[in-house]
């Protein structure tokens, strides 16, 4: 049987979902877009978007392998509303912790498995410890004092093509690393809005540097924790590769 190509992809109609949903960010509207957008999003697999796993392949020349990005990025559309993409990542490679900075994420499987640790920046953090300048893993670095926040790890957890997304918002689980476990895996990203550097979203990254403390006085069980603000790692970075999937118009 053949199939209709008049009736939209299912990754068309995320696109559009997601149109809809953060064209207006404010109120019970947003809620109900957004039930909408992820009851969608957990029905995506790879396979919707011609995409599979890597095979494996001999190690090859050193200095090719080496050179290969840890991660690549499949770009699908983008609007002043959202942009939405493909991340994939070698095995065992992570996306370091680093923030959306006045965004709503969603992040979605599509194969293999990862782990997602979120925190959120504390309001009216304190002055940092005098001793996070000698703090284990700190070195010799001058720890500048507006480079270092208090952050709550909000949710810890590994995530697979069956689970739900993970979804982000400018004040709730905005910064998260992401850690690919047991092989590749790939995963559908949407932000909204946009990164703009312009406009005050830009992506900063961040290193921990060591438990503030837990079982606060304010929420049981919570872990604190000082992160320090850093430069991209020079181990990271993210290379391109072109989009297989239906294609998408908005």
């Amino acid at each position: 049987m053949l199939r209709d190509s008049s009736k939209p992809s299912l990754i068309q109609k995320i696109a559009t979902q997601a149109q809809v949903t953060f064209k207006n960010c404010d109120g019970k509207e947003l809620l109900a877009n957004l039930a909408d957008l992820r009851a969608l999003l957990s029905d995506i697999r790879a396979a919707d978007l011609n995409i599979a796993p890597p095979k494996k392949k001999g190690s090859g020349s050193g200095t090719r392998a080496r050179r290969r990005a840890p991660v690549t990025y499949m770009h699908i559309c983008e609007t002043p509303t959202f942009s939405m993409g493909v991340f994939a990542l070698r095995s065992g490679v992570s996306i370091p912790l680093h923030d959306h900075p006045g965004m709503n994420g969603i992040l979605k499987v599509l194969y293999g498995k990862v782990r997602i640790r979120c925190f959120d920046k504390l309001d009216g953090t304190p002055d940092p410890d005098p001793d996070l300048e000698t703090v284990s893993g700190a070195g010799s670095e001058a720890v500048q004092k507006d480079a270092v926040c208090l952050a709550a790890l909000r949710s810890s957890g590994e995530f697979t093509q069956q689970s739900a997304p993970c979804v982000l918002s400018p004040r709730t689980d905005n910064l998260h690393q992401i850690d690919a476990l047991d092989g590749p895996a790939a995963f559908l990203d949407i932000l909204a809005p946009p990164y703009d550097p312009d406009d005050g979203r830009d992506c900063h990254y961040y290193r921990l540097l060591r438990t503030a403390s837990k079982n606060g006085e304010d929420k049981k069980d919570e872990e604190t924790v000082w992160l320090l603000e850093i430069p991209q790692p020079e181990e990271f970075w993210c290379g391109g590769e072109p989009y297989p999937g239906p294609k998408v118009t908005l």
